[in-house]
């Protein structure tokens, strides 16, 4: 292993290779139910992670739920910078103690669904990689804010709850298809790449978890007239899951401009069967259908 000159002389100064068990032990630790706090235990699980990232020494990384910094370290050893991410003020106390060691590494006390990715990304003149374990009570609106964010963000790699990673990565004619498939979708290219059975973690969660590996794209998969009515279309179509797709559009509110012989036009002209459930739409037939009904408001 590399490291830079400007670091090295700091760390070796102070590299005590403790394993996540001793650390929880060593500061007294206890899980905090109310944040949904699971800590990583796994070092196996913690190397496949880091190996999968790609990391860089040019890279700029935002890791999300630092814990106990097992997996933080393990970044910093490979990235230019990292800036860990953690709500839990007691965490942040353990965290500048055990990673006071890299110059490299800035530790920031903040919920991140309130998190300004766009000053780290020009304070740094880069764009952002994506790091980490996500409370499974966060998941959805975390996946919506880096969507919001995608500009100044390259690429991420999200532990979850293995349901919610089926569900981004799922495809036409499914059940777990739904709005968050079709949305991230449009926006990035993504993959599960790792089950994580829950034996992996401290205390154990009662479900299992996965992780997402995916990249924003420059463009959407589809040109879109209007991102938000492509959003607001989308959701739309998942309101009734039993309901046909053209039942689910007669009852949009952000729709009522728009007769029902409108609707039955652009559903023509999209090549799609108004009695199609939202569940059997491509992201492809979602974005031409969105610009053909924005054609027509």
């Amino acid at each position: 292993m590399r490291y830079r000159a400007g670091h090295w002389s700091r760390i070796h100064k102070k590299i005590i290779m403790t394993t996540p068990k001793e650390i929880l032990h060593q500061y007294g630790i206890k899980p905090n139910k109310k944040l949904g706090q699971s800590f990583l235990i796994d070092i196996n699980v913690i190397n496949r992670i880091v190996h999968a990232a790609n990391i860089s020494q040019e890279d700029i990384v935002v890791e999300i739920g630092a814990g106990i910094g097992v997996l933080t370290e393990n970044i910093a050893k490979k990235a230019k910078r990292v800036i860990a991410v953690e709500i839990d003020r007691n965490l942040v106390e353990v965290l500048k103690d055990k990673l006071g060691v890299y110059d490299n590494v800035e530790v920031h006390c903040g919920d991140i669904l309130k998190f300004d990715f766009n000053s780290i990304s020009e304070t740094h003149s880069s764009k952002i990689k994506i790091i980490g374990n996500v409370p499974y009570n966060i998941s959805s609106p975390l996946i919506f804010r880096l969507l919001s964010f995608r500009p100044v963000i390259s690429d991420f790699m999200l532990m979850l709850q293995k349901e919610i990673v089926q569900r981004l990565v799922s495809v036409p004619d499914n059940k777990i298809y739904g709005v968050p498939s079709v949305i991230l979708q449009m926006f990035a290219s993504a993959e599960k790449i790792l089950d994580v059975p829950s034996t992996c973690f401290y205390p154990q969660p009662k479900v299992e978890s996965a992780i997402i590996k995916g990249s924003f794209r420059e463009k959407p998969l589809v040109y879109l007239q209007d991102e938000i009515f492509f959003t607001g279309l989308v959701k739309a179509a998942f309101a009734q899951r039993r309901k046909m797709l053209i039942n689910n559009l007669k009852n949009a509110k952000f729709l009522e401009g728009l007769s029902d012989d409108d609707l039955k036009e652009a559903l023509d002209a999209a090549g799609i069967d108004g009695k199609r459930r939202g569940e059997t739409l491509s992201i492809s037939e979602f974005g031409n259908l969105s610009n053909i009904l924005k054609e027509k408001q």
